[in-house]
């Protein structure tokens, strides 16, 4: 049984849950938008997902993502299962942690954390896959490398748009719940490093 131990989840609950309402309005408006095509490319072998271009360093791009934050561990079928179980697993463990929290940045952290989880979660439980739209990928501040020789030609093929450039930018399409699990470990890795123990 969890003991509650502190009274920081009076705001941290409210925290995790505004992380997960805003991941899922967020989500909801690229499902909801034709452009996207988000359900129409969901499964099929070369996703053919849309894109709304915004900037030449950010873009809206529908990705469905089979794994974990940023695409790690890619999962289908069974997988799936095993990876949402996973997930709550996690979920319950850093509740509990949470909840036995003796700082408060402890549990900020951890808030993010677990609204981010549940998030993701929730996609996995209704799709499979995740949805991914932030798309920082594009070259930020204009910069381009030549990329497919050289010393990026080593780098995966999927980094570049076509024209053997590399931009230099974040190569990986994420949403709003990997930014809150992202902010929660920072978080989280600051508070263990800052804090003192006996």
């Amino acid at each position: 049984m969890i003991q509650v131990q502190n009274r920081y989840w009076i705001w941290a609950g409210p925290i995790a849950l505004f992380s997960i309402v805003v991941d899922q309005i967020t989500k909801g408006l690229v499902l909801a938008n034709d452009v996207f095509n988000a359900r129409g490319c969901l499964f099929q072998p070369i996703p053919q997902c849309g894109k709304i271009e915004i900037s030449q360093s950010f873009d809206l791009s529908m990705v469905w993502n089979y794994g974990m934050s940023f695409g790690l561990m890619q999962s289908e079928g069974i997988g799936r299962w095993i990876l949402f179980a996973v997930t709550f697993a996690i979920v319950i463990a850093f509740t509990n942690w949470l909840l036995k929290a003796e700082r408060w940045l402890t549990a900020l952290s951890l808030a993010f954390v677990i609204g981010g989880a549940v998030g993701n979660m929730i996609d996995r439980a209704r799709f499979g896959a995740v949805v991914d739209f932030l798309d920082f990928s594009g070259p930020w501040f204009g910069i381009r490398f030549g990329a497919e020789s050289g010393p990026f030609a080593w780098l995966d093929k999927t980094l570049y748009n076509g024209d053997g450039l590399l931009g230099l930018g974040f190569p990986y399409v994420f949403n709003v719940a990997d930014m809150a699990i992202s902010l929660g470990a920072i978080l989280l890795i600051a508070d263990q490093l800052l804090t003192k123990e006996d």
